[in-house]
């Protein structure tokens, strides 16, 4: 039959997706045909149709690319076989695109029984479309996306045999909608976002992943935060990767905001940085926190606020739909200071903190956003900023521990390794071993310094400087280019300074007796118990004893053959100058830097001189003393162990001030006070010979010696300018001056 192109006779006629023809000429035709001997559709009778034309509406006019009074040709359709829909899936667009952004909310459960009742013997293709009216919404546009087809019998629960019933079903091109068909609706791409779908019936849909399927872990150049990652991906990214209709059947709330905190240097900013391109969320905003400050009045708040803008507004429209937009705090200590502890400022900065926090968990409550402050001074940061809510995940991004730092150094060693610049003789292990208490930063250094080693190899510098050409196109950077980046070029910020150490060992320790050896055990054994006891991860020693008598020595020796990756040492002498308040500071500061560290020795050098006390009044700093009782009291962070060494020439002083209680063990340091040992301590000086030494001993004799190992050592220094013959009783002369021993006159 050949029949012309025409208009649906109406507006509902157009809405059952049927093609119409004449009352008259539907008795002549069945009520499914294909069209062009190709497209199936379902006929039905009107009386307004025009004999000999056949009425499509808009939307199948467009699929099938017709135009009016265009000439086709139709013949009579009989399914046979299986043709009966099973299950189907659709997907849901608005017909017509809204103006304005209200988001418009349909019930899938309700959707499917009311689709199969409009269009229960409905034939339908892949890929056609299909006006729908739900009730007295929008009217949807909803394309086949795909569909299954079983017997009639099977569809019925004709059949008992559930196997058979699974192999009858199956994918086809075209089917007939029946009234107990499954339909599944799914949010079609490009749909807008205020129209969203709700109940069981809804797909689940293919939502874009909101991890990126080609980031790669160790291609970020990321190392040694492989848990601090998990920990994070755990409590801020889990819940996102849910469906969003499951979460809100667990009543789950998103994590809206991460504080990494830590030392510098460790990859906060890194870690930030990755994280943005690792999710398939909006461009991150990149902040850094003094930026958002402005001298005029309210602009302050007033960029806050812009950055929060775009967020605000795609939830208005898309609800739970819309995508994540993230924002990256660098230095977000800078803007939100504990509100009140800046004096005598105009409050801006409280200001800012209250526009930030009303934000983020204010009254309208923003669910597509993730906050990501960094910062080296959490302590800084306002408490009401860090509860549950806002900058809830706190992770410490710390000092990488010996694998993390074999993995950092495998990141930043593999373009060598893979251009062969890299000699095979490298140790990574060795150098991991080697770089205790170096941050990321620092080995990034290590590495770069190891190449300027390696590249200057090939340098000549004669009359001007030129590289040898041959000799480049052969570089390689070698164990020992690395080795000497660590002695010459790299120091850690955190770890033990030799320098420093050296300068309280001059001339080493000096053995001079059974005194020294049981001193040395003594404090050997706290290092031992500070490494492998469980119970008490903080230790504080005290060493007591005569002024010169090697405390500060014996406390330093100890302390550099721990190989503990933390030392430090708390001099009065780098601290001349400081107020009260700031040696406070720099003593707290000395103690956090320690935390930080797996294991790590803190020396309090001369406590009478830190403290301040003078004999005269008496007087001292009562301010550093409580600071002292606080911080020898306070337990390290979980993991950490901390091991503190104080000396002391004023015993009875720091009793009176309770700090002899605030040490776990007191080891008293004594002097020389045998001959034999002032006799040991001069053999190890080798300024006198064999037979000045006895005279020595037979001039002091059996008197009684009492004297610091220190002064021995100015007194021998002393003598040892003197001719020979004069060597033996100028010590002497000088020793007994000393009131190093009591005899007769010399």
């Amino acid at each position: 039959m050949a029949m012309k192109v025409a208009r649906s006779p109406s507006d509902t006629a157009s809405l059952t997706n049927c093609v119409f023809v004449n009352d008259s000429e539907y008795e002549r035709i069945s009520k499914y045909v294909k069209m062009n001997g190709n497209v199936l559709l379902t006929a039905r009778g009107h009386p307004d149709m025009k004999p000999g034309t056949m009425g499509f509406s808009s939307i199948q006019r467009k699929w099938l690319t017709l135009s009016l009074n265009q000439q086709i040709t139709l013949e009579p359709f009989n399914f046979s076989g299986d043709f009966y829909i099973s299950s189907m899936t659709v997907l849901v667009d608005f017909l017509t695109k809204p103006r304005g952004h209200q988001t418009e909310t349909y019930d899938t459960d309700k959707m499917a029984p009311d689709f199969t009742f409009q269009f229960r013997d409905l034939a339908v293709s892949l890929g056609q479309p299909l006006g729908y009216s739900f009730g007295e919404k929008k009217i949807l546009s909803l394309i086949v996306k795909s569909m299954e087809v079983a017997n009639i019998e099977i569809l019925k629960g004709g059949s008992s045999n559930p196997s058979k019933s699974q192999k009858a079903s199956k994918d086809a091109k075209s089917g007939v909608i029946m009234s107990n068909t499954q339909v599944i609706f799914e949010r079609a791409e490009g749909a807008p976002l205020s129209l969203q779908l709700t109940g069981k019936s809804k797909g689940t849909q293919s939502r874009v992943s909101l991890i990126n399927p080609d980031w790669n872990f160790q291609e970020m150049g990321i190392g040694g935060l492989d848990d601090e990652f998990s920990c994070i991906f755990r409590r801020a990214f889990a819940s996102r990767v849910f469906p969003p209709d499951v979460v809100e059947e667990m009543g789950a709330k998103h994590v809206k905001g991460i504080l990494l905190f830590g030392p510098p240097g460790t990859g906060k900013t890194l870690m930030a940085r990755q994280i943005g391109k690792m999710l398939n969320a909006r461009e991150p905003q990149i902040i850094n926190g003094p930026e958002i400050l402005n001298k005029y009045v309210g602009e302050s708040e007033a960029n806050v606020r812009r950055l929060f803008a775009a967020a605000e507004d795609e939830q208005k429209k898309a609800g739970n739909n819309s995508g994540l937009h993230i924002i990256i705090f660098d230095e977000i200590d800078a803007i939100c200071k504990q509100r009140g502890s800046i004096s005598g400022s105009a409050g801006v900065h409280d200001t800012v903190v209250n526009q930030l926090l009303s934000k983020i968990d204010g009254v309208e409550q923003l669910n597509n956003i993730l906050l990501i402050g960094m910062t080296n001074r959490r302590d800084l940061i306002d408490e009401a900023l860090l509860r549950p809510g806002r900058l809830e995940v706190q992770m410490e991004i710390g000092l990488p521990d010996e694998k993390g730092r074999v993995d950092i150094f495998k990141i930043h060693i593999a373009k060598m390794q893979q251009n062969e610049r890299l000699d095979t003789g490298v140790d990574i292990a060795r150098l991991a071993k080697l770089t205790k208490n170096f941050s990321g930063a620092e080995i990034e250094g290590v590495v770069r310094a190891a190449q300027s080693h390696a590249m200057n190899r090939v340098i000549k510098a004669d009359s001007k400087v030129r590289v040898d050409a041959k000799a480049a196109e052969e570089v390689k950077v070698f164990m020992d280019d690395f080795l000497r980046a660590l002695e010459d070029d790299i120091k850690p910020a955190f770890g033990v300074s030799e320098e420093d150490l050296e300068k309280h060992l001059p001339n080493g320790v000096v053995s001079w007796g059974d005194p020294v050896v049981r001193i040395l055990e003594d404090a050997t054994l706290q290092v031992q118990q500070a490494k492998v006891s469980k119970k008490t991860p903080l230790l504080t020693v005290l060493l007591e004893g005569s002024v010169g008598s090697g405390k500060t020595a014996l406390a330093v020796h100890v302390a550099r053959l721990s190989e503990f990756p933390f030392v430090k040492v708390v001099s009065p002498g780098d601290m001349i100058g400081y107020t009260e308040a700031s040696k406070c500071m720099a003593i707290k500061k000395i103690f956090d830097d320690a935390y930080k560290s797996q294991l790590s020795i803190i020396v309090l050098d001369d406590i009478e001189r830190l403290i301040e006390f003078v004999a005269i009044g008496p007087r001292f700093s009562n301010i550093v003393v409580q600071t002292l009782l606080v911080l020898l009291k306070k337990l390290p962070p979980l993991g950490r162990r901390l091991l503190v060494f104080g000396t002391t020439s004023q015993r009875d002083v720091l009793d009176q001030m309770g700090l002899i209680q605030a040490f776990n063990n007191v080891i008293h340091v004594s002097n020389i006070s045998k001959c034999s040992e002032l006799i040991s301590a001069l053999t190890d000086f080798d300024v006198f010979e064999a037979s000045e030494l006895d005279e020595i001993q037979k001039k002091v004799g059996k008197h009684r010696v009492w004297i610091g190992i220190k002064k021995v050592i100015v007194l021998s220094e002393m003598a040892r300018q003197m001719p020979r013959h004069l060597r033996v009783t100028k010590f002497l002369t000088l020793l007994q001056e000393e009131g190093g021993f009591e005899g007769p006159s010399l």
